[in-house]
């Protein structure tokens, strides 16, 4: 196929059909800071084939991998040993090749591939439905939120201050098209999430209570007094988990009341990736609210000669059905990833995920001791299951940067995902997976020490 640029012409034949008189028109509702006002600053404008590639090999060689030092770096995507039949059989033709599932005579192994991955994160969330996957977690947050409005014909969310500040931002985002009133804040730095202040922003007003377990500091939540204040006030509850393993070991969401579990299922089956592509779960604990969830669903079935067979039994998506009966305008699963997911946890079954779980947990009590003896260092949680925050007395920000110098990635700042927020920027949000070698824990401990010296 080949490139075949725009003219002016055409360019300005698409904005007149669009509506709008120029390119930064069309960009308006980008931010100014976010937007290129020329070249970027030192990247040629061409070069040669075999140039790029040695300018790409320069560029690789700065890099810090994850696999190539101590790595401590988790808030919302972690590292987790993944199998190599995982990646051998994703990879197999009749897979990597499958089209989106749009139509109900799709192949029946991607459809049953998917019918077992709904059943799979059913039984995690402690759902009865869930669906055949998302685009990522955070874009199944807003998806969440949008439902409990179809739900509860009502426009409020309350958003826990412990929400992954990325998740937030996307829900902030998507309101802005929806006029959903999003009620949100920061999160309290105290040992124990604040249900006592989440509680409390609670009204007559609000749609759904968003919350994350364990949350973004790495602390778990009892839902359960969460759930029943929300119930009382007609909301729903939504819950958010980042870290699926975490759910061989603490009670399931479902379990504990909520209405909408959702969340990312990258730490099953699909690597860091540089950040994508990831993998959004979403279910519900009651199967009369089927209807209202976003992406499409997979069905067992038996056909005219009394097989079993499976079939897409709802497909929500304005391309499907009415524009205006649709809940979603997602276009797509993320199929491949779910496969990845599907085949993880397969291999781990039930009592796989809980010695993974039980090992996440293990390294992490010990990381926390060990941790909490540098001088200067205070560990923040009273509950944690892989994930924890220390609070350092000075900036995380710089401590991370200096960490590396020495050949340790030590984590993530609050400093960084919380920009311009004080009295955060002290905190530092350690992840520890079965990855993590004890080696590894006492190399940060050691670098750390210096660094704060």
């Amino acid at each position: 196929m080949r490139y075949l640029p725009l003219t002016d012409t055409d360019r300005g034949e698409m904005l007149g059909r669009i509506g709008v008189s120029s390119i930064d028109e069309l960009f308006v509702d980008v931010p100014a800071e976010a937007r290129l006002d020329g070249p970027i600053a030192g990247l040629p404008m061409h070069m040669s084939e075999m140039a790029v590639e040695r300018h790409m090999r320069a560029l690789s060689n700065k890099n810090l991998a994850a696999g190539d030092a101590p790595f401590f770096i988790g808030a919302g995507a972690y590292r987790h040993h993944i199998p190599a039949s995982v990646d051998h059989i994703i990879q197999r033709g009749e897979f990597l090749t499958s089209y989106t599932p749009y139509q109900p005579e799709i192949a029946q192994g991607t459809l049953q591939m998917l019918f077992e991955f709904q059943t799979q994160v059913a039984r995690l969330y402690g759902c009865a439905v869930a669906n055949a996957s998302l685009y990522d977690g955070s874009t199944a947050c807003w998806e969440a939120v949008a439902m409990a409005a179809r739900i509860t014909r009502r426009k409020k969310a309350v958003l826990s201050g412990a929400l992954h500040p990325h998740y937030a931002e996307v829900v902030r985002t998507m309101a802005k098209f929806t006029g959903d009133e999003i009620a949100d804040a920061e999160p309290a730095i105290q040992p124990t999430p604040d249900n006592d202040g989440l509680i409390a922003r609670i009204d007559e007003n609000t749609s759904c209570v968003v919350v994350q377990y364990p949350d973004i500091l790495g602390r778990i939540a009892d839902l359960s007094e969460i759930a029943e204040a929300a119930h009382a006030k007609g909301a729903l509850l939504v819950v958010v988990n980042t870290e699926p393993v975490a759910l061989g070991a603490i009670k399931s969401p479902g379990e504990l009341g909520a209405d909408i579990v959702v969340g990312e299922g990258q730490s099953i089956g699909v690597g860091l990736q540089f950040g994508g592509p990831y993998l959004g779960l979403f279910a519900v604990r009651d199967p009369k609210h089927v209807r209202q969830m976003p992406g499409r669903l997979c069905g067992e079935t038996v056909d005219a000669e009394g097989k079993r067979g499976f079939v897409l039994t709802l497909s929500t998506r304005e391309q499907h059905i009415r524009r205006e009966k649709a809940t979603s305008n997602i276009c797509t699963n993320a199929g491949l990833c779910a496969l990845a997911f599907n085949v993880h946890m397969t291999l781990l079954g039930e009592k796989g995920l809980r010695q993974l779980s039980a090992e996440n947990h293990r390294l992490a009590c010990l990381a926390a001791e060990r941790l909490a003896q540098v001088p200067g260092v205070r560990v923040l949680n009273q509950s944690f299951f892989n994930e924890f925050t220390l609070m350092i007395g000075q900036d995380a920000r710089a401590a991370v940067h200096r960490l590396v110098e020495k050949g340790v990635l030590g984590g993530v700042s609050l400093g960084r995902l919380y920009p311009g927020v004080d009295r955060l920027a002290e905190g530092l949000l350690v992840a520890v997976t079965e990855t993590t070698t004890e080696g590894d824990i006492e190399a940060l401990a050691s670098a750390l020490e210096e660094v704060l010296a």
